[in-house]
């Protein structure tokens, strides 16, 4: 489709050459897959998984495996009326010439973008379709909705279940000597199937009905979540493909999986478990190695509750300390209430203080102890008056509405609360409560429990909307009911499904979890014109009966889970296993015998739940306090240490000539700025910042090049803190640029700041359309020539806007091959694409090729 790429909006999510691709062409690949994440790029490119999966498998030097994510409707019908595939990004491979697609599955609206991603491959929905030979790439799924994903289950040839580090090198081991051996597609499958992690759907069928689903081969009875047992051994890619750009672009480095903390409704604190950490040792190094081959200047410390990893002060404090001389900012998201202490709540305040975001999920502490929440009251109002005292100004408060037992008075209890927050600070804040309605989710002790009815959903946000409406400094956002009603349907679907998510596809449904995209009506009526209801799905459940997802096991048994849902209903709190007796949920190997104390410690020792394997945890002192609760103390100094203070010195301004062709011409100038801030950083220029609360690199552009438009000279203007000359600075930059873009020269300027923009500039117009239209393109110049005026018109914010374009021609020469133009700016610019489009009228963008020769400086 690289083709295609200049009639497509935002081309550079296509391009695949990003700073940390892996390109193997011309190598002798013996296995070719597609890390495929059924989401826009933007979204995609913010997902740790598909980096990790990308950097362990691309190891071996005869497999490649590439990305490809979802195309937006308007490239999707760009390939369909060109007849083109949907294809990787890396060599523009189509899917079905691969020998495997593997789905990044994170949420259940993404389904139907799995099939229409399969469309525009032209690869077939359903596994029964596929024949029984391995020329058809197999189509997998992995990811967080594996282990309940039986709407998907007809469309996948198979599924992986839990951390797939170990598990893809091995199946895609089994995969490679299966095409040696030239194995039927099913007998690949019989392999994969005995590898621990490995669920085939079509091996598994339901007997009789409300029973669970049984084996129909000679494979594991129940499919078992694979874990990696020691996070010091989980690989994490240090050089990763860098996005053009992302909804969070910036380096995320998971500290930690899994979460003992026991909420009930929460899947992933069950199906992640047991809790494991990296050490302060492995983190550090990782962040040193990332950022250096990177250039990132946003550092996040990721896992599901970032504020329990035990050495989170020293490593917050080593690591930010270190950051802040290169304006590298830290974050720590997923934190909980209680969870930082004054000395880490001052340092983030430090280095960039906006909103602060909490999640009490739900606004009485007889809900909060429902759903074993484990906060009090007393302790969200003390975070929120420290944060308040360290300057934040905002606060976010997530709750939950439809929660089991959950009264109108529950939900008054949620605008009470945020009253008391809003006064913690005894001033004027501002307080914002996210609304979400609760979706029972599959291995959480609420998955026999009711979703509350789409009009109950409508009535109690309505309810809440009318109080805070009654509150000043007080606003209300709401999650839409009707998706809402949709993921619970899917979350705890079975096969029948799969009939749904085909015929809404086939009715237009994409995008689903995008605002702008949704609708609810394919799927209802596909539920309908397939003999389903909606309250068979979002109904109560049997505690009895078999579930969809009972011939899985995901770790977690259900004999926990039914004595959670009994505590639940009788608003009794579960302690976190880690500090509080074992509860026997099945994640790990501990037993309820020993006690708490001897469980945290052996010498300082943390011992690894899975494997029982003493690990140092370097920077703690553990003990009992006088009621028996455990204390954890960090032997890191309580005074925060100061801020290094940065230079802003301008020991030097230079300006940087580049060229910019091939593929790079599809990248937007604000792509750019981004694009040489991160080689800057990889190649240690020092730059200078700007003063204030958000320093920003001193970086100027010439004038923005059009998408598309080649350039043999284009610049970018930095000033930097140390004395480089020009040669040094070329040196530096000589082979840190991305594909398509070179250095050309760099020279010294003076210290003014703003430098003038060209007053004309040279253009090569190549024709490369149809060869019988040349001379009718070549003409239309000609008669340019001819004509005192051109008026041509444009569409603006402030409506159409017409203009003579004519006196921009300031010279034009007819060459062999190609015509050159010489465009002058003295009295106005309009984009060379449209110049050239207003004198050619019949012709479009993939009619010529513009690239700019000369830039005419004053």
């Amino acid at each position: 489709m690289r083709e295609l790429l200049q009639l497509v909006p935002k081309p550079s999510r296509y391009l695949g050459t990003e700073e940390g691709t892996i390109h193997k062409q011309g190598k002798d690949i013996s296995i070719h897959i597609a890390l495929a994440f059924p989401d826009m790029y933007e979204v995609g490119m913010s997902y740790l998984g598909q980096k990790i999966l990308y950097g362990i498998l691309n190891e071996r030097e005869n497999w490649w495996a590439e990305r490809v994510f979802t195309p937006c409707v308007e490239t999707a019908q760009v390939l369909r009326d060109h007849n083109a595939s949907l294809a990787t990004l890396e060599s523009d491979t189509p899917l079905g010439k691969l020998d495997m697609v593997g789905f990044h599955v994170t949420h259940e609206l993404c389904y139907t973008n799995i099939l229409y991603m399969l469309d525009l491959s032209g690869i077939p929905y359903r596994a029964a379709d596929r024949g029984n030979s391995l020329d058809t790439p197999i189509i997998m799924a992995g990811g967080g909705c594996t282990l309940s994903a039986e709407p998907l289950a007809p469309f996948m040839d198979l599924m992986t279940l839990g951390e797939g580090e170990s598990m893809m090198v091995e199946l895609l081991d089994t995969l490679e000597q299966c095409k040696k051996e030239n194995t039927s597609r099913h007998e690949f499958l019989l392999r994969a199937a005995k590898i621990p992690g490995i669920y085939v759907p079509s091996f598994f069928e339901q007997k009789e009905d409300n029973t669970a689903l049984v084996p129909t081969e000679d494979i594991t009875a129940r499919p078992t979540r694979r874990v990696v047992p020691d996070m010091n051994d989980a690989e994490f890619p240090t050089s990763q493909p860098i996005p053009f750009g992302a909804v969070h672009s910036r380096l995320a480095l998971e500290i930690a999986r899994g979460c003992t903390r026991g909420c009930r409704f929460c899947q992933a604190g069950m199906t992640y478990r047991p809790a494991r950490e990296r050490s302060v040792t492995n983190v550090e190094k990782i962040v040193q190695e990332s950022l250096t081959t990177t250039g990132y200047d946003d550092l996040s410390f990721l896992s599901l509750s970032t504020g329990d990893f035990s050495a989170l002060k020293e490593l917050f404090m080593n690591t930010v300390d270190r950051c802040s001389q290169e304006q590298v900012s830290v974050s720590l998201p997923s934190l909980r209430v209680g969870s930082i202490d004054d000395d880490i709540m001052e340092k983030m305040a430090s280095i960039r203080r906006t909103g602060a975001t909490l999640a009490p999920e739900a606004g009485s502490q007889r809900m909060r102890d429902v759903i074993n929440k484990g906060i009090t009251e007393e302790a969200i109002i003390t975070h929120v008056r420290k944060l308040f005292q360290h300057g934040w100004q905002q606060v976010k408060l997530y709750f939950m509405i439809g929660l089991p037992t959950e009264t109108y008075e529950d939900l008054d209890a949620i605008v009470e609360l945020c009253r008391k927050v809003r006064g913690a600070a005894g001033k004027r804040i501002q307080v914002t409560a996210g609304i979400s309605p609760f979706v029972p989710k599959p291995n959480t002790p609420f998955q026999w429990e009711p979703q509350i009815s789409y009009d109950e959903i409508r009535n109690r946000i309505q309810y809440l909307r009318d109080k805070f409406k009654q509150e000043k400094n007080m606003r209300m956002r709401w999650h839409e009911p009707e998706s809402s009603m949709l993921e619970g349907i899917f979350s705890r679907g079975d096969r029948r499904l799969a009939d749904v998510v085909e015929t809404a596809y086939n009715k237009g449904a994409v995008f689903s979890s995008w605002v702008e995209h949704f609708s609810i009506d394919p799927y209802l009526e596909a539920v309908e014109e397939h003999g389903l209801t909606v309250d068979e799905y979002t109904g109560s459940r049997d505690v009895e009966a078999a579930l969809p997802w009972d011939h899985l096991n995901n770790g977690v048994t259900k004999e926990f889970l039914l004595r959670e849902l009994k505590r639940a209903k009788e608003e009794k709190v579960t302690d976190d296993c880690r500090y509080g007796a074992c509860r026997v949920c099945g994640a790990c190997d501990k037993g309820a015998k020993e006690s708490k104390l001897e469980r945290l410690t052996e010498d300082t020792k943390y011992k690894n739940v899975l494997n029982n394997e003493a690990r140092d945890q370097q920077a703690h002192e553990i003990e009992l306090d006088e009621k028996g609760r455990i204390v954890i103390k960090s032997a890191v100094s309580n005074k925060p240490p100061k801020l290094a203070e940065h230079l802003t010195v301008k020991a030097a301004h230079l300006r940087i000539w580049y060229s910019k062709e091939d593929t790079s011409v599809f990248l937007s100038q604000l792509e750019l700025q981004s694009i040489f801030e991160r080689i800057f950083r990889r190649v240690e220029l020092p730059l200078t910042f700007s003063q204030g609360f958000h320093p920003l690199p001193l970086i100027s552009f010439g004038r923005a090049l059009p998408i598309g438009v080649a350039s043999k000279k284009e610049w970018v203007n930095i000033f930097i803190r140390e004395p480089f000359t020009p040669e040094e600075v070329f040196k530096k930059l000589i082979s840190a640029f991305p594909s398509g873009m070179h250095p050309v020269a760099v020279e010294r300027l003076s210290m003014a700041k703003k430098q003038a923009q060209p007053y004309a500039e040279t253009f090569k117009v190549e024709y490369a359309g149809n060869e019988e239209r040349k001379a009718d393109f070549i003409q239309a110049f000609k008669d340019m020539l001819e004509e005192e005026s051109i008026m041509w018109t444009r569409t603006t914010k402030k409506g159409e806007r017409t203009m003579d374009v004519r006196p921009v021609f300031a010279k034009v020469i007819f060459n062999e091959d190609d015509i050159t133009i010489t465009l002058d700016w003295t009295d106005i610019y309009v984009s060379p694409v449209n110049i050239v489009k207003a004198i050619t009228p019949g012709f479009d963008v993939l009619d010529f090729k513009m690239t700019k020769l000369e830039q005419h400086m004053p």
